[in-house]
């Protein structure tokens, strides 16, 4: 498997232990089983019921620099502030008269071309925050001024009342993010195959959730519930685990954590067992050295397995893609001039992507233009929970209120209603 290289930023490099206080917690034998703040504990799990569209949230930590990979080729700025790191305008794919994407994008041509990929330039916080950990948190909470501790995406999968911790998946591994951490049932995972009693294989499981069954039976209080929604997970979950390990229609995933985990999003959703929201994470993007040109660095690296694993997602879905809604979002955009090591330091705007249902393609976002100052930013005229609002009112049958408490979003029109 590749290996990624670690990121720059004490900052960022410590955000993971840091988010472990967010509260986590191993079941029982069912070691895979991770619930955001404990909740399945105090609630029981429900059997979900299939999805009817599906939002996979990509997270692309680290903080990615949307200059590089939308280019506003018109505005001279750029290539003023970034003598040896540009792209040449006449290597972006996709031109119009002020973007163009980076060639490492090019197998998202396909999906382009279809009408199924939107940029949203000029996203991000409505105040700068630089710091990795602090703009995660604050990002993935999207409740400015709250101290409920409870992420914008576990409020997503609450809309409707407790269900079923597999309606939202978070693939991959690792704590829960903060987007997902709330009062709602989640699961965490390192893959389909882990999401089974630890311990048991194909010939032993049934006997071991019979005698955990049994042992647990009448058995009250936090544990007891926990145990046994944890054995509903994993019973739930059975059908993915069982379900084809071959990419679908000739996709091919790249190696790496985001490859795997976007194809293991393919088999949940191909199994219907009730997942309706996916996240998962892409990084590091934390740049400070080394940018590169087109044809190496950091930022072709990063593009061209992003771009690759984004394409066989969707090509592994094949006609199921009609129901699913990728969107991506990064804690912070880079600054607008190189720094002394042909990199980039934190900045403040970014761009945002959409994928897939309902999308209506293009270029989207109102630019505010470059300045050329040692600590000039991209400045922010879209604020990113008006983003993500657009995909789940249209998408997801959800309310800005709920999802995003006091927030007055406005329409950017890269979406479709149902």
């Amino acid at each position: 498997m590749k290996t990624t290289p670690a990121p720059c930023c004490d900052d960022y490099r410590t955000t993971s232990r840091r988010g472990f206080l967010r509260g986590s917690l191993a079941l029982g034998g069912a070691t895979a089983i991770t619930v955001a703040h404990g909740s399945v504990l105090t609630q029981t799990a429900y059997a979900a019921e299939p999805a009817e569209q599906v939002l996979v949230v990509l997270s692309m930590r680290g903080a990615a620099d949307g200059l590089s990979l939308v280019v506003p080729h018109a505005d001279p700025t750029y290539y003023a502030a970034r003598p040896s790191i540009a792209v040449p305008s006449d290597r972006l794919l996709v031109k119009n008269g002020m973007f163009g994407l980076h060639p490492a994008l090019a197998p998202l041509l396909p999906l382009w071309n279809a009408g199924k990929v939107a940029t949203i330039q000029a996203t991000g916080l409505p105040v700068a925050n630089r710091s990795h950990f602090s703009a995660m948190e604050e990002v993935e909470d999207a409740d400015p001024g709250s101290a409920a501790r409870v992420g914008w995406l576990n409020r997503l999968v609450g809309r409707d009342g407790t269900g079923s911790p597999i309606e939202a998946v978070q693939m991959g591994g690792g704590v829960p993010s903060a987007a997902i951490c709330g009062p709602e049932p989640v699961l965490v995972t390192g893959g389909v195959d882990t999401v089974q009693l630890a311990g048991a294989d194909a010939i032993t499981e049934a006997g071991r959730k019979n005698a955990l069954n049994a042992a647990w039976a009448g058995a009250t209080g936090d544990l007891g519930n926990g145990l046994r929604s944890a054995l509903q997970v994993v019973s739930d979950f059975a059908p993915v685990r069982s379900s084809s390990t071959t990419p679908q229609n000739g996709a091919a995933y790249p190696s790496g954590g985001l490859g795997d985990a976007l194809h293991a999003s393919a088999r949940t959703i191909r199994a219907d067992v009730g997942a309706e929201i996916i996240t998962v994470d892409h990084g590091s993007w934390d740049h400070h050295t080394w940018i590169g040109q087109p044809d190496n660095g950091n930022i072709k690296n990063m593009a061209t397995e992003f771009a690759t694993a984004v394409a066989a997602f969707f090509a592994d879905l094949g006609p199921l893609a009609s129901k699913v809604t990728l969107v991506t979002i990064s804690e912070f955009g880079r600054r607008v001039v190189e720094n002394a090591n042909q990199g980039l330091d934190h900045g403040y705007g970014n761009v945002m992507f959409a994928m897939g249902a309902g999308v209506k393609g293009g270029y989207y976002g109102t630019w505010p233009g470059l300045t050329k100052t040692t600590d000039a930013d991209l400045l922010v005229t879209t604020d990113y929970r008006s983003v993500l609002n657009e995909v789940i009112t249209t998408r997801m049958n959800a309310s800005t209120a709920t999802v995003f408490p006091g927030f007055a979003p406005k329409t950017t029109g890269f979406m479709t209603s149902l």
